[in-house]
C-alpha cells in the first residue's frame, strides 16, 4: 500500500528498512490527552513481582505458585480441588503494604483473608470477606510484614483457586543502614556497551517486564549500567539471567560513569536467578562481564538494584545531561547547515531526497542514504565543509541500519588529501559518540565496511570543535522544570452541550489499522456531568456499522515539551480501544508520519483494562517495534484516572496516576534504538476506536453504547 498523507490525527503504523520503506498500515488508533498528575510525596510501589511464592498446594506443574507473581496474566497458580488454600509471597523484608490487586480465575475464592506475618509463622488478618466475587479486585490494605498471603477458605466451583495474579503493593519500612525490598533500578536510565538487536535494548532490562531482556554482542567484555540519578547505598543486586549468561562478572559502582569500585566479583556464575548481598555506594551500578556461559553474547531479562531506605520520589522526571561535545571548553557545533558532499545518494520514492546535506540540518529524522542503484558498494563517504580551518574535537553519528562496521573519521585542508582522526573495525550503528583531536576544514566519514547487503546511512553528522565558521542552530525552548505548574492551555469540559470548537478540530471520517467505526461530525461526542463523552455505537454511517467520536488540536493549540495530562474513564469490551496521544504537528505541512514523531500517553485495550500502554513512535522504532512499556495495575475502567507525560528535551516519563509506566531517556534511545525525534511542537489527540488491529475484534459481549469520558485536559510549563 502506499503512503498518503492523512487528515490530522489520522495514523498508520510501518515498519522501515533501510531503502525501502514497507507500510504496514497497523496505525494503533491513539486518542491523546493531556493531562497533569499532582504528584504525592511518594508512589506507590509494586513490592511482590518476582519474589519469592509459595503455596499450600499446587493442581500440576504447569500452574506453580511463582506464576502468580511474575507480572504475566497468561500464567497462573491453581491449587488442589479442596480449601483451606493458601499462597504466600516472601517481600525479603519488612514493608508497609498498602494495597492488594487480585486478578481471579474463573476457579475463585468467594471467602478468603489477606493475611501478613514477620516470621510466615505468625500471621495477622489486614481483609477479610465471605462474599469474594472473583474477577479483578483492588483492595485498599493497612499493615505491614515480609510475608503477605492469601488464606482462602471457601471456593465458588468444584475445583480449587486460581490467581493470574496477585500483586502486593506498598513502600518500605526501613531503619537507617536497612536494606529496602523496592527496585531502585526500575524505569532509570539504562545504557550498554551493546545490544544484539533493537529488539533486546538495555532498557529492557530494568522495565519490570520479564518477558523483556537486553542482550550484547557476541564478545567479552560487555556491560549494562544503571543511572540511578543520585548516589545511593546499594545493599542488593537481583540478576534474571536468560540462557546467555556470564559465568564470570562483576557487579561495579561509581559516582561519574567513569571510574568503577568493584563490589562484588565471581568467575563460578550459574545463570537462572542470582539474588546478591552487597556492600557499596554510587549513582551507577552495573554489571561487567568478562566470561560468557554460551557462543552468544550476555542475556538479562531483569536488573534489579536494592539501596538502602526508600529512593527518592520527589521527582522520578531525570535530570541527567545528554552528551555534550568534549574537549575545549569552547567548542561548538561546526557542521550545521555547512555543504556536504556524498559518494552517491538516494533519491526515489524510497528516500526523497536523502542527500548529503540531510546529515547535517539538525533534524533527526531526515537522512543520508547511499543510492540503491550504485552506492551499496564499499567504499561509501560522506564529507562536510566547515568553511574554515578548524580544531575537530568530537564526531557524533546518528546511523539509520545501513551503518559501517568498519570505517574512518578523516579531516582534510582541501578536500583531496585526507588525514584520519579516528578508525574502527568495530562499529556498532545507533549513535557512536568520537572523541577526536584533529584539524582540517573538511571532516569525513569515509566507510570500508557495510553492516548489511544495503549502503550507508546517516540521520545526523555532527562535527564539534572550535574554528571554523559556524552557523548557530535555531535555539531550543527553556526546559521546563518539574513539577510544572504554570496551567498554559486546558478543557475541564464544564460549559455547553459538546465540544467547543474554539479549542478542538473535529475529525471525522474512517480509521486506520483495521478499526471498523466511522468517526462522525459531533454526532458520537457531547459534555455531560463537567466531562466529555465519545460514545461508540452500533449504528451505520459512512459506510461502516460503527460510529464513534475523535477530536484533536491541530491549528489550535501544539506545545512543545511540559507536563501534559488527562483524567479519564475508559470502557471496557473486547475490541475498544480509547486512546490519548500526540501527532508532531509538522504532520499538518505534509511530513508522513512516522518521521513527525508520535507520543502516545495513553492507550489502553477494552479487553484487558487493567493494563495501560505509553509508546513512542519514530522513523527507525515505529508500530509493533516502537519504544514502550505496559503497565499492569487496576481496573481502568473502574473510576476516573490520570494520564500524563513530563517532557523536556532529554526525557519523557508517562504515568497513571502516580505509578511510573515508562521514563524515556534520549540518550538510552539514540544508543539503542534510534533518533529522538520529539524536540518540536505536538498537537493532542482523543478518540475511541471500534475493533482494529491492536485491540481485535469485537464480539457479542462487547457493549453498545460504550463510552468514553474526559474530565479535563491540561498542560502546564
Amino acid at each position: 500500500m502506499d503512503w498518503s498523507v492523512s487528515a490530522p490525527g489520522h495514523r498508520s503504523r510501518r515498519t522501515l528498512r533501510y531503502g525501502v520503506i514497507a507500510i504496514a498500515v497497523a496505525a494503533m488508533l491513539c486518542a491523546y490527552i493531556v493531562t497533569v498528575v499532582t504528584r504525592a510525596n511518594a508512589a506507590e510501589t509494586l513490592l511482590s513481582q518476582g519474589k519469592p511464592t509459595t503455596a499450600s498446594s499446587t493442581e500440576n506443574a504447569a500452574t506453580p505458585a511463582a506464576s502468580a507473581t511474575d507480572g504475566d496474566n497468561g500464567t497462573r497458580w491453581s491449587s488442589a480441588f479442596s480449601v483451606p488454600q493458601w499462597i504466600q509471597v516472601d517481600l525479603g523484608s519488612a514493608q508497609t503494604i498498602t494495597r492488594v490487586a487480585l486478578n481471579w480465575e474463573a476457579a475463585y475464592a468467594t471467602a478468603f483473608q489477606i493475611q501478613t506475618s514477620t516470621d510466615a509463622a505468625n500471621w495477622t488478618s489486614i481483609y477479610s470477606t465471605t462474599t469474594g466475587t472473583g474477577g479483578t479486585v483492588s483492595l485498599p490494605v493497612t499493615g505491614s510484614g515480609r510475608y503477605v498471603r492469601i488464606n482462602a477458605t471457601a471456593k465458588a466451583t468444584q475445583y480449587g483457586v486460581s490467581l493470574w495474579e496477585f500483586q502486593v503493593y506498598g513502600g518500605s519500612v526501613t531503619t537507617p543502614g536497612s536494606c529496602g525490598a523496592s527496585n531502585a533500578a526500575q524505569g532509570k536510565p539504562a545504557t550498554a556497551s551493546s545490544t544484539e538487536n533493537a529488539g533486546t535494548p538495555a532498557s529492557s532490562a530494568v522495565d519490570g517486564n520479564t518477558g523483556t531482556r537486553w542482550s550484547s554482542a557476541a564478545g567479552d567484555p560487555q556491560w549494562l549500567q544503571v543511572d540511578l540519578q543520585s548516589v545511593q547505598q546499594i545493599c542488593g543486586v537481583t540478576l534474571n539471567w536468560e540462557t546467555a549468561y556470564a559465568t564470570a562478572f562483576q557487579i561495579q559502582t561509581s559516582t561519574d560513569a567513569a571510574n568503577w569500585t568493584n563490589i562484588y566479583s565471581t568467575t563460578t556464575g550459574t545463570g537462572g536467578v542470582q539474588t546478591l548481598n552487597v556492600t557499596g555506594s554510587g549513582r551507577y551500578i552495573r554489571v561487567y562481564g568478562t566470561a560468557r556461559a554460551t557462543q552468544w553474547g550476555y542475556s538479562l531479562w531483569e536488573f534489579q538494584v536494592r539501596v538502602g531506605g526508600v529512593p527518592s520520589t520527589s521527582n522520578d522526571t531525570p535530570t541527567s545531561p545528554s552528551p555534550t561535545p568534549t574537549g575545549s571548553g569552547n567548542a561548538v557545533l561546526l557542521s550545521y547547515n555547512k555543504p556536504a558532499v556524498a559518494s552517491t545518494w538516494q533519491n526515489d520514492t524510497n528516500c526523497n531526497p536523502c542527500s548529503a546535506d540531510k546529515a547535517f540540518d539538525n533534524d533527526p529524522a531526515s537522512r543520508w542514504a547511499t543510492s540503491p542503484t550504485n552506492g551499496w558498494v564499499d567504499p561509501g563517504w560522506i564529507y562536510v565543509d566547515l568553511g574554515a580551518q578548524a580544531h575537530i574535537t568530537q564526531v557524533i553519528l546518528q546511523w539509520d541500519p545501513a551503518y559501517a562496521v568498519s570505517y574512518q573519521i578523516q579531516t582534510s585542508t582541501d578536500a583531496t588529501n585526507w588525514t584520519s582522526i579516528y578508525s574502527t573495525t568495530t562499529g556498532k550503528g545507533f549513535r557512536e559518540t568520537l572523541n577526536v583531536n584533529g584539524n582540517g576544514r573538511y571532516v569525513r566519514m569515509y566507510g570500508t565496511q557495510r553492516s548489511n547487503g544495503y549502503g550507508y546511512s546517516l540521520w545526523e553528522f555532527k562535527v564539534y570543535g572550535t574554528g571554523g565558521n559556524p552557523v548557530q542552530p535555531p535555539a531550543p525552548p527553556a526546559d521546563p522544570i518539574f513539577p510544572a505548574t504554570n496551567l498554559v492551555w486546558s478543557d475541564e469540559f464544564n460549559t455547553g452541550t459538546n465540544v467547543d470548537t474554539s479549542k478542538w478540530t473535529i475529525d471525522p471520517g474512517t480509521g486506520q489499522n483495521g478499526e471498523i467505526q466511522y468517526y462522525t461530525n459531533l454526532e458520537n461526542t457531547s459534555i455531560q456531568g463537567g466531562s466529555l463523552v465519545i460514545e461508540a455505537r452500533k449504528q451505520t454511517e459512512g459506510g461502516r456499522d460503527y460510529t464513534s467520536g475523535r477530536i484533536n488540536t491541530s491549528n489550535k493549540f501544539s506545545t512543545q515539551y511540559g507536563r501534559v495530562e488527562a483524567r479519564i474513564k475508559v470502557p471496557k469490551g473486547n475490541g475498544l480501544w480509547p486512546a490519548f496521544w500526540m501527532m508532531g504537528a509538522d504532520f499538518l505541512q505534509g511530513r508522513p508520519w512516522p518521521y513527525n514523531g508520535e507520543i502516545d500517553i495513553m492507550e489502553i485495550l477494552g479487553k484487558n483494562t487493567n493494563e495501560v500502554y505509553s509508546t513512542l513512535h519514530a522513523p527507525a522504532y515505529n508500530g509493533g517495534g516502537g519504544y514502550g512499556q505496559k503497565l499492569a495495575t487496576v481496573d481502568l475502567s473502574a473510576d476516573y484516572h490520570v494520564y500524563s507525560v513530563e517532557w523536556d528535551s532529554k526525557h519523557m516519563t508517562f504515568r497513571v496516576d502516580n505509578q511510573v509506566i515508562l521514563v524515556a531517556d534520549k540518550d538510552t534511545v539514540e544508543t539503542t534504538r534510534g533518533p529522538w525525534v520529539y524536540d518540536h511542537q505536538f498537537y493532542i489527540i482523543l478518540n475511541l476506536a471500534v475493533g482494529g488491529d491492536f485491540p481485535g475484534p469485537i464480539d457479542a459481549t462487547t457493549p453498545f453504547p460504550s463510552r468514553m469520558y474526559v474530565d479535563y485536559v491540561h498542560v502546564y510549563k
